[in-house]
């Protein structure tokens, strides 16, 4: 099955920003581009932070507040009263930078996210240069995918070339990136393991399974396991 990852669905033309950048100029930056972040990058193209409207906005919110000699911290978080007084994106900018390689799984790469409560990740090369940028939104478009497209890759990733199954063997219909396998097979973990594989192509929503099945063979390795193992209180599992 096609492994779906960052590179398929970044944006490549990815606009970038000095550490000495100033402030004004990366307020254009996000409005001429209409992006609410943008990486900041050394002198060797490394990703070193990023610098968001949410890092910007702390300047308005203390404007005109007392705050005494301008303090600068690069070790360690800035508070926003620090980033308030910052003028270049090296002391504006948010560290430590959350970056995802171009090979990253798209699940893994909205998992890093949630995880890291991020909205997007600067894409590096292996040798840690900027690359791309992926959002949220970017993560999100394997489910715009046509039902055509996704019946496509149900039949011909997972049931011919996974499964070695024959079409007329499960009948696939495709709603709304909601997947509806009928048909008949042999055996019950066959039946399971197609729709767990279908569930795993990204873009689809749900599956329903209407499969059935002659042998229970999960039942009946559940059963000789108990034979083999009369004294045990546990049997594999189904």
């Amino acid at each position: 099955m096609k492994k779906w990852t960052v590179r398929d669905v970044m944006t490549a033309d990815v606009v970038a920003v000095p550490e000495d950048a100033s402030y004004r100029t990366i307020v254009d930056v996000l409005a001429d581009g209409r992006i609410s972040a943008v990486p900041v990058v050394d002198p060797t193209g490394q990703v070193v932070g990023v610098v968001s409207e949410a890092d910007l906005l702390y300047k308005v919110e203390f404007a005109g507040t007392a705050g005494g000699q301008r303090r600068i911290f690069p070790s360690r978080r800035r508070s926003p009263r620090e980033k308030g007084a910052g003028r270049t994106a090296r002391e504006l900018m948010s560290t430590p930078v959350v970056t995802a390689g171009v090979d990253t799984s798209l699940p893994a790469a909205a998992r890093l996210m949630t995880e890291k409560g991020v909205k997007r990740l600067p894409v590096v090369a292996p040798d840690g240069s900027l690359v791309g940028i992926v959002s949220r939104a970017d993560v999100l478009k394997v489910h715009l995918r046509r039902d055509e497209e996704l019946r496509r890759d149900v039949v011909d990733e997972v049931l011919r070339r996974t499964l070695w199954l024959e079409p007329f063997e499960v009948r696939v219909v495709v709603d709304g990136g909601v997947v509806t396998l009928d048909g008949h097979l042999d055996r019950r973990t066959l039946a399971e393991l197609t729709v767990q594989l279908v569930g795993s192509v990204l873009g689809v929503v749900a599956v329903r399974d209407h499969l059935s099945y002659d042998l229970d063979d999960a039942e009946l390795a559940r059963s000789r396991w108990n034979r083999s193992h009369p004294f045990s209180a546990t049997g594999p599992s189904a």
